[in-house]
């Protein structure tokens, strides 16, 4: 995702505005603080946390469980997709074969 060139992207989280100094674009940047204020927002919404540290520390956690539960699944999906494809490998002409994943 790297472009190479940094950019600096001003975004908006718990009404503090922040500096972001990254080399990826700053649409992607945007987009990443957004959803962690709309997360910090979200667990603040239930009532129970009221210090902002706090609900920042447990925002981070719910992104985290989500990123490792998108790794499961990928992780899933691709053992899946060799599975699949040792399957399909012999059904293949032989100049075929070797280009598929695996």
């Amino acid at each position: 995702m790297s472009t190479g060139a940094k950019h600096s992207v001003k975004v908006t989280i718990l009404n503090e505005e922040l500096t972001i100094r990254s080399d990826t674009p700053p649409e992607h940047t945007k987009a990443v603080a957004q959803y962690l204020d709309q997360t910090i927002r979200q667990v603040m919404s239930g009532g129970q946390i009221v210090e902002s540290h706090r609900a920042i520390v447990l925002a981070a956690l719910r992104i985290t469980g989500e990123l490792f539960e998108e790794r499961r699944v990928s992780s899933d999906l691709t053992t899946a997709m060799t599975s699949l494809s040792e399957e399909v490998r012999p059904l293949l002409p032989p100049a075929k074969r070797k280009s598929l994943v695996g």
